[in-house]
């Protein structure tokens, strides 16, 4: 007969046996409550956050990983170039790149980023050298090309003397060498933005003459007899009289080539005109622009679009997730420069018109058309940049005046400067007209820089481009340095 507790309950079921990890693991501190646990589904909520998580990181992953990949076969069948000797007195291939600020951005170098990242990399591992240009505002680059192209054209016509070294050396190559090397390099251009800068540059520098003109002096010259700096007439002030005649006051006399001096003696000379050296000593036949223009080293066109402003923010995302294109597309357009495979320059529709009909109308097509669809994304407020511009203008002529009052009244001492104006002095009226000096290029700058790369503004033109221009273009699809071909690259 079985005994049975006192209380009649049914005796404790035995545990049951330890497994020897189960064991191991409770002697080394781990608490016995963890172990008992049983894995469980996570919740509804659970799932969807690590499902959401899981793709998005591995889709970033799978795309930095293709970036490699892409980057990596481009640099595998390039890189045998790198490895060809060189003459004791021979130099790399080099290119000059372009860039410049992109409407609407505060960062004035993100085309140059862009180049740095997709597009040297494949360079340097075939040994291309590169130098790069980069305008920080609207028509920086526009101005360098022009006056670069002015430059050689007074060499070449004899009106300047080229820069000869202090010692001949023998490692300087000769005009004809530099040249051809030159040729034998390239242009690259990065995004439609620096197009229309570089080919309004060429324009003006094979069209414009060649004087040489100081802009600040230009500017100086025309802002002093604007009257802005004149003083306003006191209405019960006595005029003073000499022979009958008033004198007028310091503020009404011209202008002389001292910024904020006036002199009677200029009383009789009309208002100095633009400082232009050399204005009548260039002979027509060496001023005017040539008929014909030499050949310019191949371009290489490298889209580029900056994404900017909060509608764009998809965009953006977009491509943080799918970078690989861009490390195609530049590692691409490097492949084309460094084959040297090249085409004529595609003629815009209007090849058959003549200039005087050329001029009346804007030329499109061919290419001149290169990366045309970057302009729609540009920031639609954008378009207000000359009301913006006059705008800020206008504000500061109507504060000038205050300025001017307070600076002409403590140089003559007619008041008492107060305690901030001894802690802080006031700008002199030197300063004031350097400062509106400064102020007037810069708004005149970006006016001018702004119609040359706004949307609404076709790429400059000009006939005499038909022969110089070449382009560099894809090679052809049997062109195999490495071990992938271009089929491979067409499906990857």
């Amino acid at each position: 007969m079985s005994t049975q507790n006192a209380g009649g309950a049914h005796p404790e079921p035995l545990p049951p046996p330890k497994s020897g990890a189960r064991a191991a693991l409770e002697y080394t501190g781990i608490p016995p409550s963890w172990l008992d646990k049983r894995p469980k589904l996570p919740s509804r909520n659970w799932l969807i956050f690590l499902t959401v998580t899981t793709s998005i990181a591995s889709y970033y992953l799978y795309d930095r990983r293709e970036c490699r990949r892409i980057r990596k076969d481009y640099v595998d069948r390039v890189k045998g170039l790198a490895e060809e000797p060189l003459g004791s007195m021979d130099l790399p291939r080099k290119v000059t790149v372009y860039g410049c600020k992109w409407p609407g951005d505060e960062e004035s170098d993100r085309s140059m980023k862009y180049f740095r990242k997709y597009v040297k990399p494949i360079l340097v591992a075939a040994a291309v050298d590169y130098e790069m240009i980069n305008g920080k505002r609207h028509g920086d680059l526009t101005n360098k090309i022009a006056e670069e192209i002015k430059s050689r054209r007074r060499i070449e016509v004899g009106l300047d003397q080229p820069v000869q070294s202090m010692m001949a050396l023998p490692s300087l190559a000769t005009p004809e060498v530099q040249r051809q090397r030159e040729l034998d390099g390239g242009l690259i251009i990065v995004g439609r933005h620096t197009y229309k800068e570089f080919m309004v540059g060429l324009k003006r520098g094979w069209t414009e003459g060649l004087e040489k003109v100081d802009k600040e002096e230009f500017m100086a010259q025309e802002l002093a007899s604007d009257g802005q700096f004149d003083e306003p007439l006191d209405p019960g002030a006595s005029v003073q009289e000499l022979d009958g005649e008033p004198i007028p006051t310091p503020s009404r006399l011209p202008p002389s080539r001292s910024a904020g001096l006036y002199s009677p003696i200029q009383l009789s000379s009309p208002v100095a005109k633009p400082s232009v050296t050399q204005d009548t000593a260039i002979p027509l036949s060496k001023n005017s622009p040539p008929t014909f223009i030499p050949a310019l080293p191949p371009f290489l066109f490298v889209s580029f679009t900056n994404y900017i402003g909060f509608k764009q923010i998809p965009l953006m995302l977009w491509g943080l997730f799918n970078e690989r294109h861009k490390v195609r597309s530049g590692s691409e357009a490097a492949f084309r420069l460094i084959m040297k495979e090249t085409r004529p320059f595609a003629p815009p529709s209007a090849s058959t018109q003549t200039l005087e009909t050329i001029s009346q109308f804007s030329l499109t097509g061919g290419d001149l058309d290169f990366d045309l669809e970057a302009e729609t994304y540009y920031k639609k407020s954008l378009s207000s940049t000359p009301e913006e511009i006059e705008k800020a203008r206008k504000a500061y002529y109507e504060s000038l005046p205050a300025k001017l009052e307070i600076t002409r009244a403590l140089a003559r001492g007619t008041r008492e400067p107060t305690k901030d104006e001894i802690n802080h002095p006031p700008p002199t009226e030197v300063e004031l007209r350097a400062e509106r000096l400064k102020k007037e290029l810069r708004w005149r700058g970006d006016l001018e820089g702004w119609e040359i790369v706004k949307a609404e503004q076709p790429v400059a033109w000009d006939e005499r481009f038909w022969n110089a221009l070449r382009v560099f273009r894809d090679p052809p699809s049997d062109t195999n340095e490495g071990t992938t071909t271009d089929k491979d690259f067409s499906h990857s």
